[in-house]
């Protein structure tokens, strides 16, 4: 904008407006400040773009991940139960598919003792007349560790004051006192099942009346055939690589255990893949769609990473095995690829188009070869590979852009501080210089009134001038001579 005072108007008075005129001057050398900060703008907006872009590549680097591994899960295996409510069971990789039969004849019990009622938890248990008594507790049956209790009147002589003692050892055992309508019991249970667990009191000399020991018993289970007791109700080592969980006992009835591959697990893993796959795709896809209104494409589509890194992902996603009973690609896996480059997992086989469920069922073991393999020639090695690359900290793809995008932003940030460093210091000084231009103004017409007069005494003429601002445009002014 141009700056232009009007002659006239500056005689008056009334002066300048400072604010105004500085505004003015600046904003003329201020020119590029509002180009610079539209790009910084820019910048910043498409390095929200370029990380989210590099968040859905790292998810789909980590989806890849879990399909190559090795003992991953497309190398997961369940086992299920015919009779979940006897038996249930888990499976690790170094189990091997197949059934067994399994007789769950008893239980792992806890070792329980307790004594006949008193009248409360707070009488003595001691003999008339005793000050001390003994009782000896046995943990882990006959062969098992023995622990001696002596009673001393006044300290552990009562049902409560024998249960704090004993929960205060580390015996593997608690105490407690259970008060009913018949009186207050000591109660003692062991932290351990199964023979480990077995409770005893092998020597009393007070007044408190064991009854005989509850529990403290081994599993008793037949496995294909096999005795085998347990002292726990989680059975390890039995089968190989299977963990069996008993729930209850029954005798008379024989549960199958089938040991295969996990295909839910295998299911949620592809699953996740495509998903995964899905969301980068489309994300980039975007940047490439024009938006009705503007006319215009997204902020990213003139990075050429983003066609180089598309080209790399439709390279990894149509690669093919060779043999592998058929199963050489995604399509022959029941996932099929949609016009614009995303994935769609079959839920129902036709000749054409197999459904995921259906190769899971048939042929485990090559949808787990397609995907991964000790040679590394897989699916999922070959594509882990170049994700590996494509998400490196430092030379991945979108790593590069978004590194770049900051220095220009860092660059781009000191030029506009250094201009508006540069604006700020000519604003004080125009600031200044121009104050002063608008005070000699303002008192223009008073320093005119004064020469004016003066002048007029010098003509002999004394008559008093007016020194009222008119706003007039003043004459073409005429030398005076005396």
């Amino acid at each position: 904008m141009a700056i232009s005072f009007n002659a006239a108007g500056l005689l008056n008075g009334n002066g300048i407006d400072v604010n105004s005129v500085v505004n003015a001057i600046l904003n003329q050398q201020a020119g590029p400040l509002s180009i610079w900060q539209n790009e910084q703008t820019d910048l910043s907006t498409e390095a929200g773009l370029l990380s989210g872009l590099n968040n859905n590549l790292t998810n789909l680097a980590a989806s890849v991940q879990s399909l190559a591994d090795l003992n991953g899960p497309l190398a997961s295996l369940s086992a299920t139960s015919s009779q979940p409510s006897i038996l249930t069971a888990s499976a690790q990789t170094t189990a091997a598919s197949g059934t067994h039969q399994i007789v769950v004849s008893s239980l792992a019990t806890t070792g329980t003792i307790y004594t006949n009622p008193l009248t409360d938890g707070n009488t003595s248990f001691l003999p008339s007349g005793a000050n001390t008594g003994d009782i000896t507790l046995q943990v882990g049956g006959s062969s098992g560790v023995t622990h001696d209790i002596t009673i001393t009147a006044g300290s552990n002589d009562t049902l409560n004051t024998l249960a704090s003692y004993i929960n205060a050892q580390d015996w593997g055992v608690s105490a407690s006192v259970v008060t009913d309508a018949s009186g207050a019991r000591l109660a003692l249970y062991s932290q351990s099942s199964g023979t480990p667990g077995a409770l005893a009191i092998t020597n009393n000399t007070t007044n408190l009346a064991f009854n005989a020991p509850v529990g403290g018993t081994n599993a008793s289970l037949t496995i294909d055939g096999v005795p085998y007791s347990s002292a726990t109700n989680t059975v390890t080592g039995a089968i190989s690589g299977v963990t069996l969980n008993l729930a209850s006992a029954s005798p008379g009835t024989t549960v199958q255990i089938t040991v295969g591959p996990d295909a839910t697990q295998a299911t949620a893993a592809i699953n996740s893949f495509v998903s995964a796959y899905n969301t980068l795709i489309n994300n980039l896809n975007g940047q490439y769609i024009v938006n009705t209104g503007s006319n215009k494409q997204g902020l990213l589509a003139p990075d050429s990473a983003l066609r180089s890194l598309q080209s790399s992902l439709l390279s990894d996603v149509t690669y093919s095995l060779t043999g592998n009973s058929g199963l050489v690609n995604l399509a022959s896996l029941g996932i099929d690829m949609n016009n614009d480059g995303t994935l769609t997992v079959n839920q129902a086989s036709t000749d054409a188009h197999p459904s995921l469920s259906n190769v899971l069922a048939t042929n485990p073991s090559a949808v787990q070869s397609f995907f991964h393999n000790v040679s590394g020639t897989g699916f999922a090695d070959r594509f882990k590979s170049d994700l590996t690359n494509l998400t490196d900290s430092t030379n991945g793809i979108l790593n590069v852009d978004i590194a770049g995008n900051l220095a220009q932003q860092k660059a781009l940030g000191t030029q506009i501080t250094n201009l508006q460093d540069r604006l700020l210091a000519q604003q004080k000084l125009l600031n200044t210089l121009y104050s002063q231009v608008n005070a000699t103004l303002q008192a223009y017409p008073s320093l005119l009134a004064t020469v004016t007069a003066v002048i007029g005494a010098l003509n002999g003429n004394y008559s008093t001038t007016s020194t009222t601002s008119t706003n007039t445009t003043p004459a073409t002014g005429t030398s005076t001579t005396g």
